[in-house]
């Protein structure tokens, strides 16, 4: 049997080696002010938050909301060295943003397949919270493919539940395995829960930087609607042969878009999209990629009781 001391070493120094892989990538990140006129004035002037290097050149990784207010943005290094950074390129929907810096010799954090993830496996969480620079903490993955509700309201899907524990200053850190590889990048904690907390898949963030580096921006589709979830009543189920419950309930259609010019209308309700069934908003939205860009789409609708096919050709979102 194995004894108890010798386990605790054991991951103490897994723990410990991972650290120092990857924390002389981590970064403390300072955002002064708003700058004039790019902001609302509800927006916070200035905030902090963590990121790392992903490049040798100084590209890092940190989250949409920690530069959100604009103005301008600093970086602290584990070395002592404080850096300006320019904004790459963001995106709030799956609070995401890439920073760049200019300085020799600079740490890069390795990145993994959080593909490759499994719950229960131990990962470590470092970050500055609440100013507290270069702080490290650990847990486990709780769970795989969770889903929350971005600043946009639009849902981030697929994220990392951990119990590492995250606080304010956290935000945009790395979530790094026993192995020293970067998985994740913290985003969010539940206020008032103990031990819950997500993080952003570097999968999906690996995807991201690629369209923020060549378009400056994620590409997505749009149509031009608003609409609610809705029950479709069982009489139209049985009568139609609806092999689902639910749709999504058009409210407003916007002029000059593409869904007036599908001819879709105020009170149909959308059944299908591209053959995919739409139960809601968010599946809509998680249709709406740049591969629907300028494509005829088929999409099926409830009108006045009845369904109804018809080809909508969706645009570049703005």
């Amino acid at each position: 049997m194995v004894h108890d001391a010798f386990l605790l070493d054991a991951y103490s120094r897994a723990v410990v080696s991972a650290v120092e892989r990857v924390g002389p990538a981590v970064v403390k990140v300072d955002v002064r002010g708003a700058a004039k006129g790019s902001r609302p004035r509800r927006a916070p002037a200035g905030g902090s938050g963590s990121g790392f290097v992903f490049t040798p050149d100084g590209l890092i990784l940190t989250n949409s909301h920690v530069v959100a207010a604009g103005g301008e943005v600093s970086v602290s290094l584990t070395d002592g060295r404080a850096l300006r950074a320019d904004l790459v390129g963001d995106d709030p929907h799956t609070d995401l943003a890439i920073l760049r810096v200019t300085a020799p010799e600079l740490t890069v954090a390795p990145l993994g397949d959080s593909a490759a993830l499994r719950p229960g496996q131990v990962v470590i969480a470092i970050g500055n919270p609440f100013g507290f620079q270069h702080t490290v903490t650990t847990g486990v993955v709780s769970a795989l493919g969770r889903s929350l509700r971005a600043r946009t309201v639009r849902l981030m899907e697929n994220l990392i539940q951990t119990d590492a524990a995250l606080n304010p200053g956290n935000s945009g850190g790395p979530l790094v395995t026993s192995r020293g590889e970067v998985v994740g990048v913290n985003t969010a904690a539940i206020l008032g829960g103990q031990g819950i907390a997500f993080a952003v898949p570097i999968n999906t963030a690996t995807w991201v930087i690629s369209c923020l580096l060549r378009d400056g921006r994620v590409r997505r589709s749009h149509l031009g609607v608003a609409g609610q979830d809705v029950d479709i009543a069982r009489r139209l189920i049985r009568e139609h042969r609806l092999p689902r419950e639910r749709g999504l309930a058009i409210t407003f259609v916007t002029p000059g878009s593409a869904a007036e010019a599908a001819g879709l209308q105020q009170g149909d309700v959308l059944l299908d999209f591209g053959g995919a069934p739409v139960c809601g908003v968010d599946d809509l939205v998680r249709m709406l990629t740049d591969a629907t860009i300028g494509v005829a789409t088929p999409v099926r609708v409830l009108r006045h009781g009845a369904p109804r096919r018809v080809m909508v050709v969706p645009r570049e979102a703005r």
